[in-house]
Parts: C-alpha cells; structure tokens; sequence
C-alpha cells in the first residue's frame, strides 16, 4: 500500500432511511431483546408477503454447498445475472433485471441493511466484496419493493446478513481443505447474559493457491483472506432501550490480473495465464464500525437510528498495456491496451505499429523494447459514512391496517486516487523494471459525494389485499478535483495545493421516486402480485451526462402450499437513457471515469422458480428446486461511435444479459446422510453491443455436486465437487480477453456447532 488507512471515525457520521419491507415487530424491544436493523425481506416465509419480488437465500440453502463465491449462491435467485472474472468471486459482477454487471455498480450493495460499497456514490464498483464464507443469509430485492433502498433502484438490492448475536450461548467450526492447496477457517462464539449484554466474535480465514498457472514463473495465482468481527449488544429485559456494536475488520491478497487470453490460447490450455502478468497482484484493508440504536417508544411506535463507517484502501499492481517503440520514461509512453492487443490476435489484425505475430510473440514470451510493458499501481482510498434514522409506526383505522415507515439518511463518501505508472521490460520470458515513474502520473484526484435520502413507505392491509406505496426521494451533490504530477523526486505525494489543480468538475441531481405495489391473496395459497415504480441510477461526476431513469413494470403470481411453492414475474424496465460508465474492468478505450449516455433502451423477461419434495410422505426427501429467467434487452436507437459502447444499432442487445438461464437443484436426505446435485446452464451473451466476431461469451453448463454425514447434532463432514466436467468455458471478454470458468475443484471438511 502507498499510504496508511485513516483509521479516526469522522465526527460527521451519515443519514439514510433504508427500512425494513416486511412487517415490524416491536414486541422484542418491549421484552428486552434487541431487534436488529440488519433484513430488509425478514425471511422465506416474509418474502412470500411481500408485494413485489424478492428473494431470501437462508441458512440452510448455503449450508448445502458452502460456496465461497457469491455468484455461485446467487444463480438460485431468478432475474440475477453474472458476468464471471476470477472464479472466485473476490470482486463480483452482478446484474438484476439487466443493468450493467461491470463491478456490481448498478445495484444496491448492503451488509445488514447498511451501504457497503467502497465509495457508494461518487465510485460504486465493488472493489470490495464482503467475504461471503461468514454470511448467514442474502436477501435479493427487485420491482417496487427495491424502491426502498437507494441510490440503484432500476435494478434492486442485495442485502447480506451476517452472524447475529446470538441469545444464548452458542457457536460454530467449519474447516475446510481442498485441491490447489486451498483451506478454509471459520469460527465463531457469542452469547447474551441474563442482564442483557451481548457479544459475537468471529474470524473466517481463506487461503489458495489458484487454480491458474502464469507462463514461466511459479508465482501464485490464489488469494489470502482474513476477515474479523466483534458484535456487542445491550439491551436489558426491563428497558425499552437497545443498543449494538459493530467492529470488523478484512484483509485481502490476491494475485488476480486483469489479462485474459486470446481465443487459441484459451483452446489450448483455459487456465494458462500470460507471463506478462507474472506481477499481477492486488491487496486491500477493509474496516467497518456501525453503531446502531432502537428504543420502543410505544407498543406501535419504534424509532432506531444506525451510524456507519467503512474505510477502503486497496493498491492493484498490474499490468495495462504496451508500447511496441519502447519509452525512456514512463510519462513518455504511448500506450495500446491489452483488450487491442487480444482482438488484434484474435482477429489477425496490426495495433499499436506491430502485427498480430509480433503482438501474439511477446505474450507468448518474447522479448520487448527498453520500457515497453506499463505496469500500473493502481492504489485508491475510499471512505463511506452516514447516519440513517427511521420511524416504523403501526395503525388500525377501522379494518385496515397501516405499516409505516419513514426514514432519512445523510450519506458521504470520497475515492481518493493516487497512482503510479511504471515501465518494464520483457527479456528472456521475465520482467525488469526499466522506469518506477512519478508518483500521481497515473491519477491524482479526488472525488466525492454527498447525499441526503428520504423515504415514506405505507403497507396497507385490508380484506384480502395489501397495498403498499413508496416515495424516495435523493438529492446528491457530487464533484471531483484532479491535480497535475510534478517532475521531481519519484516519491513526490503529488501535491494536493490549490496551486497545482488540474480541472475541476459537479454534478448535482435531485430526483423524486414513487412507487407502488399491490398483492392480492386469492385463496389460502395463490395470490396475485403487481407494481409499477420510477427506477434511478445515481450518475457519474461527469458534467453533461443524463440521469439514468427508467419505469419499471412487474406482476405475477405466487402459490404456496404444504409441499409445492412456486412464483412467476413478468418485468418491463423502460430506459429512458442507459448509462454507461468508463471503467478499466470494462475493458474499454475510455477516460476512466467518463460517462456515455446509452439513451433509451427496453429490458423484458420472465422470472419463475419453483420448489417441491418429490418423495412426498416417505421416510426421506427429495427436494427439487428449478429457477429460470428468460430476458429480452436491446437498445431502442442507433448510437454513434463512442469509446464505451463502440457503434451501437437500434435492436442490439445489452452486454452481458442472457436470454435464457436456469438453476436445478436435486437432493437427497435419508436418516443423517444428504447430497444435492446442481446443474446451472447460461446461454453466450454478447460482450459488446454489436456482438461481432471475439465479442460473445460460451453458453455454459456447470454441475456441481455436495454431500454431508451427520455423525451427531452438532457434527458433521462433508464434501464438495466443482465444476464436476471441468467445462472449459468463455465466460466473459472483459477486462483483456477470454475469461474461463473455475477448474473442477474438490473440497473436504467438518462442520461443528456448540
């Protein structure tokens, strides 16, 4: 790292209504026990409730795979879709309902109900991703009941929740080993004593070789992990008063690159990497502290208010691109990308002055001019705080039923980038560092944002129907400041002087949000579901970029019975303008942190999933469960050339959305023995608009076996087969080149509770 994580919470924490969708309970504070801030859905049975899609993934379904990889977890839920990177899922691309899956930033990333995202506003890809492995549930929300969280409602929200104090003594062990010399721990403890004090500590640990091998070199390509947590909680069972802590902390190492393949290196060996990014490496610090508080004012009225702060120091040393003349420096340096140099390959085309042989012999290994090789540290700080209070009052008015629920929210957060371009040279299959560069010449700026939410939310209930209406509201004031490098000593912090400021830029967006949805429970066990709400995506700092608006459109039904449930979602997401911002993961020859306006665009599907014990009332069980999503996306006009989205034409489908996807799972449970097979098939999407050649993904079927002995309770083993046909398959193009799935990969362990 370049520089040391400010550890000192901010005297100005943050303010932000993000309310609980299902049904308040004020009776646990009355009695003593603290309610905790942390669901949005509640759990399966709340999610049924609901008017409007949503998703809860519990404990159970977690425990049948003890996944590691979110988007592994997450293709049980209908409408998710996925754009694969590392196969770990360190930092994920998730998309709901067909926004952009670059970084996870177009939807609303929670832990506990609480912004999680490095920089939420002013930088909201997920260069942060919570450790999944110390997770208890997931909670997925789309249609009008995402209008409650923000600022990414075109989309949804996905809330992770993890370990709660427990009420009374009890803890856990799980330990795991697996192939490519991967472990993992995770341990954890707490109780509540008769006086109502409360605490949680928790570690999870995970280390890995990685199932990649780098072209001449035995350097890694796994990761490191270690994740701390520490809960305490007061809440007396004479007070109406509760009170809980929050502290933890990550630590993260990875060598991850951005660098794929070409198209023959990918069929010849998929889990090749190239030489060239040999010193491919990221390490990140991860720090949180939330302060939550709830006092039950009445047997109706309950008010809490919740303070957070998250700080985010990651530095990514890798490689970015070439120059095939050399450079004596590296503020003297032409770069092409490597994205160019893989589609010149691919396509037996010239870049950058060098043919596609010589540009396909120096990632084979040859050697390169003097300082050819830019090799970027791409180090940020971030910061992200707030304060939310929210008010949930329960009324009878005659024989309806009102539950409301107001809140607000300030919000700040800040990226901070202070970068360096280096140069190196390729001899002899290695790399030699040829210029450190000056420290600033790849970024020196800051940027931040600062954001007030409103929410008003009534869930009306009367006869047989639920109405529920919402109105967000969020006002944002976002600006950024970039300062020029200066020659000198290499280690020069690149002053941050008024006198040496670059440019300046703001943005400033105030937006209104209504929504509303409608449930009507036919009989006991069907019931019929609707809404229609104002979607909004908040903007880049970039100055002349639209909002990204649409109106979003859903309605279904659900049946639920003894033995049988089943839910179908037909959704319409109407783009009034798609936005596209320039990342480096995106692969693109942009300015990164430009905005594109993709203008108007339709997105369109069907959700279903269904669930049934087939052995019905015999001795064991055999649960089935299917989810598939079908989703039409196109861009509703012509699009001149642009960096981001190249020439768009009108009927040309959105990156990265798959018109047909679908999860089965089947299981088997007899006495203490159980086992699931899962069978994940995705349909090839395009990576780029126009989906020519080199521009599409494969279409991937991934099975993926688990079972488990219970030897007692509290004890049992199990074990788990990835990717059980090593399917070698392109799922993705992006950041440089062909991206593959993980290699088969086995995994043993136990797992006790006590």
């Amino acid at each position: 790292m370049n520089r040391p994580v400010n550890r000192l919470i901010p005297a100005g924490l943050a303010l932000t209504l993000l309310p609980t969708v299902g049904l308040a309970d004020t009776s646990a504070t009355a009695e003593g026990q603290f309610i905790e801030e942390i669901r949005i859905v509640g759990d399966r049975g709340q999610a049924g409730q609901i008017t409007g899609s949503a998703e809860f993934i519990g404990p159970e379904d977690l425990e049948k795979f003890e996944y590691t990889d979110v988007q592994r977890i997450l293709r049980q839920a209908p409408g998710v879709s996925l754009q694969v990177e590392d196969g770990y899922g360190l930092r994920p691309n998730i998309s709901i309902r067909g926004v952009p899956t670059e970084r996870s930033g177009r939807i609303t990333l929670l832990e506990d109900n609480v912004l999680i995202a490095p920089a939420p506003y002013s930088a909201p890809s997920a260069y942060y991703f919570p450790t999944v492995g110390r997770m208890q549930a997931m909670e997925v929300l789309k249609g009008p009941a995402a209008i409650t969280q923000g600022p990414y409602t075109i989309g949804g929200a996905l809330n992770m929740i993890s370990t709660p104090v427990p009420e009374q003594s009890r803890g856990g062990l799980f330990a795991e080993a697996g192939e490519d010399e991967t472990y993992r721990l995770h341990a954890h403890w707490g109780t509540t004593t008769e006086s109502g004090f409360g605490f949680m500590g928790e570690t999870h640990q995970w280390q890995s070789d990685g199932y990649q091998s780098i072209d001449r070199s035995d350097t890694n390509t796994g990761l490191d992990i270690e994740d701390y947590t520490l809960k305490l909680s007061y809440a007396p069972t004479d007070s109406r008063h509760a009170v809980e802590l929050k502290l933890q902390y990550a630590d993260q190492s990875s060598d991850q690159s951005y660098l794929g393949l070409t198209d023959t290196d990918f069929t010849g060996d998929a889990w090749r990497r190239y030489g060239v990014s040999e010193l491919d490496h990221i390490g990140t610090e991860h720090q949180q502290q939330v302060l939550r508080y709830q006092f039950a004012v009445s047997e109706t009225f309950t008010f809490s208010a919740t303070a957070y702060n998250n700080e985010h120091e990651r530095d990514w040393f890798k490689t970015e691109g070439i120059d095939f003349d050399g450079s004596d420096s590296a503020e003297d340096f032409s770069r092409t990308s490597w994205s160019s140099v893989i589609q010149a390959v691919n396509r037996g085309e010239d870049a950058g002055g060098a043919t596609a042989a010589e540009l396909d012999a120096i990632l084979q290994g040859a050697d390169t001019a003097d300082g050819a090789i830019q090799i970027r540290s791409n180090a940020r700080e971030y910061y992200s705080r707030g304060i939310q209070l929210r008010g949930n009052w329960l009324a009878t008015i005659g024989s309806t039923s009102h539950d409301i629920e107001l809140g607000i929210r300030y919000h700040e957060d800040e990226e901070d980038r202070l970068q360096r371009n280096s140069t190196y040279t390729q001899a002899d299959g290695a790399l030699v560092l040829n210029d450190l560069g000056l420290l600033g010449n790849a970024g020196n700026r800051i940027q931040n944002a600062e954001a007030w939410a409103l929410h008003l939310y009534d869930r009306i209930e009367f006869g047989r129907w639920v109405v529920a209406p919402g109105l967000r509201y969020e006002d944002i004031d976002q600006s950024r400041i970039r300062y020029e490098t200066r020659s000198g000593n290499t280690d020069d912090p690149a002053s941050r002087d008024p006198d040496n400021v670059r440019d300046t830029r703001e943005n400033k967006t105030s937006v209104w949000l209504p929504g509303i949805g409608v449930l009507y429970q036919v009989n006991g066990s069907l019931a019929l579901l609707g809404g229609v709400h104002k979607g909004f995506s908040a903007p880049p700092n970039a100055p002349g970029i639209k909002e990204e608006e649409s109106v979003n459109y859903e309605v279904g039904l659900r049946y639920n019975s003894e033995r049988w449930h089943a839910e179908a979602v037909a959704f319409l997401t109407d783009f009034r303008n798609l936005l596209g911002v320039c990342t480096a993961s995106s692969g693109s020859d942009c300015e990164i942190g430009d905005a594109f306006n993709g203008d108007a665009a339709t997105i369109q599907g069907l959700e279903f999933r269904t669930g049934v014990d087939l052995a019905g009332d015999r001795s064991f069980q055999i649960p089935f469960d299917f989810t598939w999503t079908w989703t039409d996306s196109e861009f509703d006009t012509d699009i001149a050339d642009t960096e981001y989205w190249g020439d768009v034409a009108k009927g040309d489908p959105i990156p990265y959305v798959p018109e047909h996807q679908f999860l089965l799972r089947l299981g088997f449970l007899i006495s203490r023995f159980s086992a699931d097979l899962s069978a994940n098939y995705i349909d090839a999407v395009c990576t780029r608009p126009a989906c020519g050649d080199f521009e599409k993904t494969d279409a991937s079927l991934t099975l993926d076996l688990g079972a488990a002995w219970a030897f007692t309770d509290g004890f049992d083993v199990f074990a788990r087969l990835e990717n059980v046909t090593n399917e070698q398959d392109i799922m993705g193009r992006q950041p440089y080149g062909a991206r593959p799935n993980k290699a088969r990969t086995a995994a043993i362990g136990v797992r006790l509770a006590f």
